[in-house]
């Protein structure tokens, strides 16, 4: 099975409500997709989404790489090479991690349809189905307590809040959905960045002597500031997932060595894809760090690819894969099954994508 092309398109797909985290404000999925093409008419799928915020990943830059650099690195050689392969496209551009990991799940993809077996099989298969949380965007303490009470109803009871946009208001915030949904929903919170290390202590302490019950916070520190987290991993009352901060297997080991979190969240975007996300993985297992498989707003081709990772890693014990289920429709074929929080994985060779629909994906360049 040798790779023969490699096409690009984007796609859009409208979300339920406007996503808002203390970084950025979105309507819409807008994401680059990957056709990986074989001469056995076999196609991979990899997704990307250009998290400029988040990632530096605009896209142009997704394509640009895919295009100018990962391409040349691939095109011609047998999927049956797959560390080699994997190993090409991580070394064929510095930094691009979104536009790695949407080719190197495409990669994936292929080779297990080449072995006709699922990838999630292939890495350990753990499990088949997870439970997912949902993330509930920041805003007025009403609108958020709307917005949970709406979430419970679906049948979460796991719900990820996003709080940062001005502190002085992320405990009124908390204090209101708290006492809407009573003590039998999770709740987590993520700060993507929002605070200074001294003033995330005495908002996440002050959230537990208020009996809010946080059962963990994400990023609350800047991504950078490894001795800024590791201050409020050591003096918080609330545990601390690095999630920012992670961008590679290296950037997981100095994190645990240092003992600057208490879980680590593994993106396919920012670390490049399944082939680094192992390795996250198991220096995970090596330490006894247990994981969170999250994502960024992606549509279900993406998300697809880190529920095979999830499935098969038991040390991936938290799941916030959200992205298909903040929209609005679903255009792609395949893959795994989304029914609210509960996620099945497919039994399809490979990813288990067989498509989008007709008409929804626009093509780059032709």
């Amino acid at each position: 099975m040798k790779i023969t092309a490699i096409r690009l398109g984007r796609i859009s797909v409208p979300l339920r409500t406007p996503f808002k985290t203390a970084l950025r404000s979105v309507s819409s999925v807008e994401d680059v997709i990957v056709e990986i093409h074989t001469d056995c008419g076999a196609v991979g799928y990899g997704e990307a989404p250009p998290t400029g915020a988040i990632t530096g990943d605009t896209t142009g830059a997704i394509t640009g790489a895919i295009q100018d650099h990962i391409a040349k690195t691939i095109l011609g050689r047998d999927v049956e090479e797959l560390e080699p392969l994997l190993q090409a496209v991580q070394k064929s551009i510095v930094g691009n991690s979104s536009a790695k990991a949407a080719v190197d799940m495409a990669i994936w993809d292929l080779y297990g349809q080449l072995y006709r077996i699922p990838v999630y099989k292939l890495l350990g298969a753990a499990r088949k189905q997870i439970v997912t949380d949902i993330t509930i965007s920041v805003n007025d303490p009403e609108i958020m307590v709307r917005d949970a009470l709406l979430a419970v109803e679906r049948g979460y009871d796991c719900l990820k809040m996003k709080v940062g946009v001005n502190p002085q208001l992320d405990v009124a915030r908390l204090s209101a959905v708290r006492n809407a949904v009573g003590r039998d929903v999770v709740i987590r919170i993520d700060a993507n960045q929002a605070w200074q290390p001294k003033e995330a202590v005495r908002l996440l302490n002050q959230m537990q002597e208020r009996g809010l019950d946080i059962e963990l916070v994400e990023q609350p520190v800047k991504a950078h500031d490894y001795e800024g987290l590791k201050y409020v991993t050591e003096r918080s009352y609330v545990p601390v997932l690095a999630d920012e901060a992670v961008f590679s297997p290296e950037d997981a080991m100095t994190i645990m060595k240092m003992g600057a979190a208490d879980l680590i969240n593994i993106k396919l975007m920012k670390c490049g894809g399944i082939y680094n996300a192992l390795k996250i993985a198991s220096a995970a297992e090596v330490f006894g760090v247990e994981c969170m498989i999250g994502c960024m707003l992606e549509a279900k081709i993406s998300v697809n690819a880190a529920v095979h990772l999830a499935c098969a890693k038991n040390i991936i014990t938290k799941v916030d894969l959200d992205g298909p289920v903040l929209c609005s429709e679903d255009p792609i074929l395949g893959g795994a099954v989304f029914d609210e929080k509960r996620i099945t994985v497919s039994d399809v060779p490979g990813l288990g994508i067989r498509g989008i629909e007709p008409g929804r994906l626009v093509y780059i360049g032709e």
